[in-house]
């Protein structure tokens, strides 16, 4: 990866390609093209090199015993291709749940389901040995097959470990008991977790409380390290609103939302509400940033970060959860390539999009909150 790259890139040439996705789960798959002129995007020709996406209306199969998702808040996909969904049941009401009428049950917060669709296992909530979120937020199976999951509330100052099979193998840190953007034992309102398991470490994008990215070892829950915007030591002092015209400032303004790592060593780190991307390598040296749409407010453009399955992982994928579209921006040069998706609740566009994850095909698969709740597949198809 180039790294000589400006730093600060706000906005570059964007090659348009066909948008994919299907209108209704009832109507048959269609190529859809829709540049939205205030994106930036130009209607050009398509460039067949960029990954490009239809949506499968039909995943995933329909949950059994009367099961309903709340907010779908994480997604994490297995070396076996197996999707694992992470929900939010509490958020359910009474009229979502059908108290009234004939359905519905809240289904279990974690369920795995198989490449096509079906529910293998579920597990998840309060247990004996550990501090279940408050809010549940963020999932990921790392290589060895352990699930870890976050929470978001403002007492979730954790992160918990299982095995495939719901059993509870590591708590690092205790709930209501975060010290803020420097305390080394303890999480505030984490989001994303990411783990290298060639450097037993785990990787936690900390988060909705807190301003930093902090770095435990994924067998012990030993501190390693920490960092804020820029590699700096983050501050909890207040923040003036976000203004794009202002000169980017030195902190993260929170959410820090999502972490990932490619195969080469750099670390990805999501900084929402900024509407940017930062790169460093993993002791946290600054490395490089991009801004996404950067004029977006609200809850910004810069959600999760996904990378693409090939072995160079050429492509970065992200959320968008304000613009409701997933930005594809070539890992090289941070370069915004093409984007899908919109506002709406038919399959393929999305209400409150949140977080991403992605198979050995390249297939994406999609979560939504707020009143989306709901995961989408995505499937990588040839120009």
């Amino acid at each position: 990866m180039t790294r000589s790259r400006q730093r600060d890139i706000r906005r570059h040439a964007i090659v348009a390609l066909p948008l994919l996705a299907a209108l209704n789960c009832g109507a048959p798959e269609q190529d859809i093209h829709q540049p939205d002129p205030s994106s930036g995007v130009s209607d050009g020709l398509p460039n067949s090199e960029v990954p490009q996406f239809r949506v499968d209306p039909f995943w995933a199969r329909e949950l059994p015993n009367n099961w309903i998702l709340g907010q779908v808040s994480g997604i994490a996909v297995d070396d076996q291709d197996h999707v694992w969904v992470l929900h939010r049941p509490r958020t359910l009401d009474a009229r979502q749940r059908g108290e009234e009428g004939m359905c519905c049950v809240a289904a279990p917060p974690v369920i795995e389901f198989d490449p096509e669709g079906n529910v293998v296992s579920f597990w998840g909530g309060p247990g004996d040995g550990y501090q279940w979120p408050t809010s549940e937020h963020g999932i990921h199976v790392d290589s060895e097959d352990f699930v870890w999951i976050g929470g978001n509330a403002p007492d979730d100052a954790h992160i918990l470990k299982f095995t495939k099979a719901g059993e509870f193998l590591l708590q690092i840190g205790q709930q209501g008991e975060s010290g803020g953007s420097n305390d080394t034992e303890n999480l505030g309102r984490p989001a994303g977790i990411r783990v290298d398991s060639e450097a037993n470490e785990v990787y936690v994008a900390d988060g909705y409380g807190n301003r930093r990215v902090i770095v435990f070892d994924s067998n012990t829950g030993a501190y390693k390290r920490h960092w804020g915007a820029y590699g700096e030591r983050p501050e909890d002092l207040a923040l003036p609103p976000y203004d794009p015209a202002a000169e980017p400032i030195r902190q993260y303004r929170g959410p820090v939302h999502d972490v990932a790592i490619s195969h080469d060593g750099l670390v990805y780190v999501s900084d929402r509400t900024n509407n940017r991307l930062q790169v460093f390598q993993k002791d946290g040296k600054f490395v490089t940033e991009a801004f996404i749409r950067p004029e977006t407010l609200g809850s910004g453009s810069v959600c999760g970060v996904t990378l693409s399955e090939d072995p160079d992982q050429r492509w970065l994928f992200i959320s968008d959860s304000t613009n409701n579209v997933v930005w594809i921006l070539d890992r090289e040069t941070l370069e915004i390539r093409d984007h899908f998706g919109r506002l709406g609740k038919n399959a393929g566009q999305f209400y409150r999009l949140h977080t991403l994850g992605i198979d050995s095909q390249g297939n994406l698969y999609t979560t939504e909150v707020n009143v989306g709740q709901r995961v989408q597949k995505f499937d990588r198809v040839q120009p």
